[in-house]
C-alpha cells in the first residue's frame, strides 16, 4: 500500500468504480430484456426473465412465477441491494462520501444529484415506461465517467476508481454474452446486446460481417479498440495496476491481482478468432472467475477493511 493513499480511500474509490459501471452495465442489459419481451408477444416471459436474474447472479424461487415487474423491483427499483441498478448507484454514493477528500467536487455533485433524482425518476419510469429510467442512468453513468477522466489528476486516486470500472466491466460483458448461452431462444438477438454494450456502431465500422454471432463475439471479447471488450479492459486494469505497484514501491511483494489480470490478457490476446465462439463457455466461466479472483486479490493486497458488497457469486469466494 502506498503512504500516500490511505486504504479506506483506495477501497473506497475502487468500489465506487465498479458500482456506477455496474448501475450503467445492469440498466443496458435489463432494457435489452425488457424490449425483447415487448416485442415478442409468443414468447415466454417468465423464462426470459429467469434467465435475466441467473445472467446478473441473482437467485430465485423457482416455483414461483416471475414477471416483468419482478425484474423492475429486484433489479432495477430495489435500494437495498448493490446488484440492482438502484442500490448500486446508493453503494456508489455512500462510498463517494467517504472519499470527497480525493474526488472531485463535480463528480461529487454528480453523484449527489443522481442520488437525489432517483424517485422522481421511478415516477416517471411508472408513468411512460421503464426505459426512460435505464435512459437517466446510462446518461448519469456516462457524465460521472466523463468527470472521472477530467477533473481530477490521473494519479493513485484515479487509479484504483478506473481499476474497479474495468474489472465490472469484463464481468458485465461475460454476463452479456452468456445471455446467448443460458436461454438463446428468451434473450436478445446479437444484434441487441451489441446495443446493450453500447458496441452497434463501433462493431459496424470495424467488421463487414452482419449479425455474424462469431464475429460479434470476437469483437465484444477480443477488440483491441473498443473500450467496452473484455480485452481492452483487461489492459486498462493491468496498466492500473502496474502504476500502483510502481507506486506502492513494494518490491518484495508479488502482486497476486496483476499475475492473474495478465494471464487472462494473454489468453485472450493469443486466442484464435475462429475457435472463439465454440469455446465461448470456457471463455466467459474463466473470464468471470478471474475477475472474481483479481478482486480477492486486490482486497488482501491494497485494502485493509471491507466497505462494499460484491456480487452473490463473489461472496465466499
Amino acid at each position: 500500500m502506498s503512504r500516500g493513499m490511505l486504504s479506506r480511500l483506495a477501497e473506497a474509490l475502487y468500489w465506487i468504480g465498479r458500482y456506477v459501471e455496474r448501475a450503467d452495465d445492469t440498466a443496458r442489459i435489463v432494457d435489452a430484456y425488457i424490449h425483447r419481451i415487448a416485442e415478442d408477444p409468443f414468447g415466454d416471459p417468465d423464462a426470459a426473465c429467469r434467465s435475466l436474474f441467473a445472467i446478473l447472479g441473482t437467485k430465485i424461487d423457482p416455483d414461483t412465477p416471475v414477471s416483468r415487474e419482478n425484474v423492475l423491483s429486484e433489479l432495477v427499483y430495489d435500494q437495498t441491494n448493490p446488484s440492482a441498478i438502484t442500490g448500486a448507484l446508493l453503494a456508489a454514493h455512500e462510498n463517494a462520501r467517504r472519499a470527497r477528500e480525493v474526488i472531485s467536487s463535480e463528480m461529487w455533485v454528480c453523484l449527489n444529484s443522481t442520488r437525489n433524482d432517483l424517485g422522481a425518476q421511478r415516477s416517471e419510469a411508472t408513468r411512460v415506461g421503464s426505459a426512460s429510467y435505464m435512459k437517466f442512468i446510462r446518461e448519469r453513468s456516462a457524465l460521472f465517467a466523463g468527470l472521472t477522466d477530467a477533473t481530477i489528476s490521473h494519479d493513485e486516486a484515479w487509479q484504483y476508481l478506473i481499476l474497479g470500472r474495468s474489472l465490472e466491466r469484463i464481468d458485465m460483458t461475460a454476463r452479456l454474452l452468456e445471455s446467448r448461452l443460458l436461454a438463446a431462444e428468451h434473450s436478445p438477438d446479437w444484434l441487441t446486446l451489441l446495443r446493450a454494450a453500447g458496441a452497434m456502431e463501433s462493431y459496424l465500422r470495424a467488421s463487414s460481417s452482419g449479425s455474424d454471432p462469431a464475429a460479434i463475439v470476437t469483437f465484444l471479447l477480443l477488440d483491441r479498440t473498443f473500450p467496452r471488450s473484455a480485452f481492452h479492459s483487461l489492459n486498462v486494469a493491468d496498466r492500473c495496476l502496474e502504476e500502483l505497484t510502481v507506486a506502492g514501491s513494494r518490491s518484495d511483494t508479488v502482486n497476486q491481482a496483476r499475475r492473474t489480470i495478465g494471464f487472462a490478457r494473454t489468453r485472450l490476446e493469443y486466442s484464435d478468432p475462429r475457435s472463439v465462439l465454440s469455446e465461448l463457455q470456457d471463455l466467459l466461466d474463466f473470464l468471470e472467475q478471474t475477475c472474481a479472483t483479481a478482486n480477492n486479490e486486490i482486497t488482501a493486497h491494497y485494502f485493509r477493511q471491507v466497505v462494499a458488497v460484491p456480487w452473490e457469486s463473489e461472496q465466499g469466494t
